[in-house]
């Protein structure tokens, strides 16, 4: 138990980490290029982001602890955390990629496989625990209706 805990801990940890590097190419350009681009009449509040974003790394390091207290040693558990972390690197290149080079076309494409990413690393930490699978669902979700955001976003400054 202790163990699963420390595991936990540490891929939380690692994933508010990246949350928290991300972040500075938002920072970079959400009070200034973001504020310019026409938005669809969905797009939630700029305050909204951060806290749905922490809880969402914070489930996601949940679950990916819990794949990992199952034995990294199992060619499952290799497979799901291999999944886990190339998704975590597509999250973080969408920041910079949106925010930072100001592209929501490329971003867009980096969303995409970052969605089918996603899908796998779900389908894989199933294998592993289902309920760790279940808590990347808020995940998925949320990129889904990002995605349709950066899509509209781009529809709309062309």
């Amino acid at each position: 138990m202790k163990k699963r805990i420390l595991y936990i801990a540490i891929c939380v940890a690692i994933c508010i980490l990246v949350g928290f590097l991300s972040s500075f190419a938002t920072q970079s350009s959400v009070n200034e290029w973001y504020v310019t681009l026409k938005k669809p009449t969905f797009n939630p509040p700029n305050e909204i982001f951060a806290p749905v974003w922490t809880l969402l790394y914070i489930l996601m390091g949940v679950a990916a602890g819990i794949v990992w207290s199952k034995g990294f040693h199992h060619i499952w558990v290799k497979t799901a955390l291999y999944h886990f972390g190339i998704q975590l690197l597509l999250n973080a290149l969408w920041s910079i990629v949106f925010f930072g080079l100001k592209s929501p076309f490329w971003a867009l494409i980096v969303i995409l496989g970052l969605l089918s990413m996603i899908m796998l690393t779900i389908r894989w930490f199933k294998v592993v625990s289902k309920p760790a699978a279940y808590l990347m669902l808020p995940y998925l979700a949320w990129v889904c209706f990002a995605t349709l955001l950066n899509y509209k976003i781009w529809e709309l400054n062309p």
